[in-house]
């Protein structure tokens, strides 16, 4: 790939309507997404990320370590959550990770360049210049470099995310439903409009099956009820920017007191596929392990069905799932949210190794991560108004 903003730009147009082309008006959804800003451009090209690292080998290059990765890790890629459990409440409220798509396992110094990709790239929307960027860039790699390989305690979460965290737990399966649900007849159903949308009548026809099939493959202690899983209405979900394109499902079933909502989401490929192989596992299954590898505690009920023998993973929504709103954040809380963010990486990398360095990251690789950093950050700001240019033509 040569180094042109508009070359990418094309190639990223062309990806993404292939990608989008099964569903009339996605496309539009996901470029509007995409030239919100620089980030949310990174955002919905992972794979540009990937192209990026083989054309440019020596952006690829860096320290060793390999293990489980998220592989589309950047600033909005953590949240709150529900942990896997029984379906009663009471249970803590968890922020981590949340977004295992794209993962894989593969160096795990992808996963650093491209979260210090998205924090270069975020700086201007947060006010900072550039000498304060570079600074909040090295704290998140230094916080990474020392959970990643040693047992120390996390640091405190800043205000925002205990802000976040506690906002979440409080929040009831009833407010969900009436966010996303209406009552017609005497029928609760999804709002169809900007968030959910009708299924075409076989994948409609399908899912019952399909959710059936996930049930039965849960473990009995967090097996639910039959009777609390009829499905009561299900929609075509739009939601998020990468993964527009993927079939994904919102699924409206009985429950116990009211209803509950699950997401069924299509997995393909993982966007680094054309620099390591993945698993020989399906879509779905190798998304389960990811997370279940990195995370201590993985979302609620999370696990897997087929559905038109498109791998899928499933997972209750619950009214505490929330992603990081850096619009929240304090300048001043900037620095202690980078380097929380970056423990977190080195947490989960921890847990998830498969091939460990012998020894730390050292200074000198930290600093080359911040100088690839910004390499790719430049070539992902000019390929983001390459891109806002060409759809403005």
């Amino acid at each position: 790939m040569q180094l042109d903003a508009f070359d990418i730009a094309q190639k990223q147009l062309a990806r993404d309507r292939a990608a989008t082309g099964r569903y009339p008006g996605l496309l539009e959804r996901k470029l509007a997404r995409m030239t919100a800003s620089p980030l949310a451009f990174l955002r919905g090209a992972a794979p540009l990320f990937y192209d990026l690292l083989e054309a440019y080998p020596q952006l690829e290059k860096g320290p060793p370590g390999a293990g489980w990765i998220a592989g589309d890790l950047h600033l909005e890629n953590f949240g709150a959550f529900r942990p896997d459990a029984d379906f009663d409440d009471g249970e803590s409220t968890a922020f981590d990770l949340n977004d295992f798509d794209d993962c894989t396992i593969g160096p795990q110094r992808y996963d650093v360049l491209r979260l210090s990709t998205s924090l270069l790239l975020a700086a201007r929307e947060l006010g900072c210049d550039g000498p304060r960027a570079l600074s909040l860039c090295e704290g998140m790699l230094t916080a990474y470099a020392k959970h990643a390989r040693a047992n120390v305690a996390m640091p405190s979460p800043p205000p925002s995310i205990a802000a976040l965290v506690k906002t979440a737990s409080n929040r009831t399966g009833e407010a969900l439903l009436q966010a996303r649900t209406s009552v017609a007849k005497g029928e609760r159903r999804f709002v169809r409009g900007e968030r959910y949308l009708e299924l075409d009548a076989d994948v409609r026809r399908a899912v019952p099956k399909a959710f059936e099939d996930y049930v039965r493959s849960l473990g009995k202690s967090v097996r639910p009820k039959s009777s609390h899983c009829a499905v009561v209405d299900a929609a075509f979900r739009v939601a998020g920017t990468g993964s527009l394109g993927a079939l994904r499902v919102a699924v409206l079933v009985s429950g116990k007191g009211c209803n509950w909502v699950f997401d069924m989401k299509e997995e393909r490929e993982p966007s680094s596929s054309r620099l390591v192989a993945p698993p020989l596992l399906d879509g779905a299954k190798r998304v389960l392990a990811g997370l279940r590898a990195c995370l201590s505690s993985p979302p609620r009920l999370a696990g897997t069905s087929l559905l038109l023998g498109a791998p899928m993973v499933v997972r209750r929504l619950a009214p505490q799932e929330d992603k990081l709103d850096l619009s929240m954040v304090a300048p001043a809380e900037l620095p202690a949210l980078a380097r929380y963010l970056g423990a977190l990486v080195g947490r989960a990398h921890k847990r998830g190794t498969t091939t460990a360095s012998k020894r730390a990251w050292k200074q000198d690789e930290l600093e080359r991560i911040v100088d690839q950093a910004v390499r790719l950050a430049g070539i992902h700001e000019g390929a983001y108004l390459a891109l806002c240019r060409a759809i403005r033509r």
